[in-house]
């Protein structure tokens, strides 16, 4: 292989390890502070995807500001359906949360999913282009839209660490994290960080959602590939390990990348399950063996 063409794997490998380790960063983040597994976080992927259709196609605001609006958007989304949906179920569940939330995303990723079928039918909607132009890194050249969702992932993926690192309100998500009732005990408010942990995970994959907009258009089923490699990078990394996952996430991408380029490419999924597998055999806790509090 050429210097070029092994540039070119490895920079397609680094930036879908961008878009996975935002994903799943925020999958883990309320695995992690609410033990809620997710099966909708595909659908508020779906959504920013819509929201910045709507915001940069329809009403011509700058793409920035329509991708910023796109992920607030999703945050006041999955804050609301926390409040409406998860809140009332913690107050009822008790031995059952984990199971009942389990059938709740999986209820609300088919609504959200019909919903955007009804409202815009099967019409993929995308935009040809964000910013013109090519990047060259090296021998490498990509399109400036994709470099620019990768700069996106990671200023998100960086603000999220010094976020968990340096507030106050980070460290009371982590108290929460390690331990629900000692953070209670401390004063924390359980139900505005469970709710904020929500919101911020669903901003998160809404934000990429709209950053791909212009390489992946949006259409009511395209939340199913997000979650599949946000759930690999989760359990490669395990449950609920935020810092574990942006890790794993670019680990999938890379691994995915190689495997297209060697082997083909009905070969890159393949292989990623059989990695899982062997995980879970030898090491269940995943890499960086975070368990995810009861």
């Amino acid at each position: 292989m050429s210097l070029s063409g092994l540039g070119d794997m490895l920079s397609v490998g680094i930036l879908n390890g961008g878009l996975y380790a935002l994903m799943a960063a925020g999958l883990a983040l309320i695995l992690g502070v609410m033990s809620v597994a997710n099966f909708a976080h595909g659908e508020f992927y779906l959504l920013g995807a819509y929201f910045g259709f709507s915001f940069t196609a329809s009403l011509g605001l700058n793409p920035i500001l329509g991708i910023i609006m796109a992920a607030v958007c999703a945050f006041v989304a999955g804050s609301l359906v926390e409040r409406v949906l998860f809140y009332p179920l913690r107050k009822r569940s008790q031995e059952d949360w984990i199971l009942n939330t389990f059938l709740l995303t999986v209820g609300l990723s088919m609504v959200i999913q019909n919903g955007a079928q009804l409202i815009g039918g099967m019409k993929y909607r995308g935009i040809p282009q964000y910013w013109k132009g090519v990047v060259r890194v090296g021998g490498t050249s990509m399109s400036v839209d994709r470099a620019v969702a990768f700069l996106i992932s990671i200023t998100a993926i960086v603000a999220l660490w010094l976020f968990l690192d340096r507030t106050r309100l980070g460290r009371a998500f982590r108290a929460v994290a390690q331990d629900e009732a000692g953070a209670a005990l401390l004063g924390v408010n359980l139900h505005q960080i469970e709710n904020l942990a929500f919101g911020l995970s669903t901003a998160l994959a809404g934000l990429a959602g709209a950053s791909l907009l212009s390489i992946t258009k949006a259409y009511p089923s395209m939340g199913a590939t997000p979650l599949n490699m946000s759930w690999y990078v989760i359990i490669l990394a395990g449950l609920g390990n935020i810092r574990g996952s942006i890790v794993s996430g670019f680990i999938v991408g890379l691994l995915q990348s190689v495997s297209y380029q060697f082997l083909g490419s009905g070969w890159p999924q393949a292989l990623n399950l059989g990695l899982i597998s062997l995980l879970l055999l030898l090491r269940p806790t995943g890499l960086f063996g975070t368990a995810v509090k009861d």
